[in-house]
């Protein structure tokens, strides 16, 4: 007798095939896997459940969210690209390093979660075409580096920034209303 096979869970990360041996494909595959289950696993949390912070560091859902989308320009644009951008640090305390993320006064879960999805868009504009083996730009973020990093390099930074938190992202929900993430 055949065995079946569990469904999959409902929040179960999207991840490249295993077939896929093109190390491009592989990266943003995973990256993008990540990126779709952070709305995932912020959906279904009220307003309140999204701004209260369940850990002593003082971060809530929103911020988290807010967080990732700054890394994303931080990494992608800013860094890789080299793009100009104002308030690369939108989401820090520039007086306080250890406070918790900063959302924008008056943001909303649906106005910060358009605007992640907005902000995987441009950067995705903005490394399309490139080989994972190019270094970053020497300009905005790595300006006076000896060396920038490769886009495969920051892949990798991002897929781990995201990976970490979507687990700390985990932990709250389960906190919050009891729901586990995988």
């Amino acid at each position: 007798m055949g065995e079946q096979q569990a469904a999959p869970r409902q929040d179960a990360l999207r991840e490249p095939g295993t077939s896929v041996d093109d190390p491009n494909e592989l990266l943003v595959g995973f990256l993008d896997g990540y990126r779709e289950a952070l709305g995932r696993k912020l959906a279904g949390l009220s307003e309140e459940q999204l701004v209260v912070s369940r850990v002593p560091s003082g971060w809530s859902p929103l911020g988290l969210l807010w967080h990732l989308t700054n890394v994303e320009r931080r990494w992608l644009r800013w860094g890789f690209a080299g793009e100009q951008l104002d308030d690369v640090w939108a989401d820090a305390d520039p007086d306080e390093t250890d406070a918790p993320w900063r959302v924008p006064a008056g943001a909303t879960a649906a106005s910060l979660l358009a605007g992640h999805r907005d902000e995987v868009d441009r950067c995705r504009a903005a490394v399309a075409g490139h080989d994972i083996a190019e270094r970053g730009a020497p300009t905005g973020r790595f300006a006076g580096e000896e060396e920038a990093p490769t886009l495969g390099w920051i892949y990798c930074h991002l897929i781990q920034e995201y990976a970490r938190h979507l687990g700390h992202l985990d932990i709250t929900r389960e906190l919050a209303d009891g729901r586990t993430g995988e």
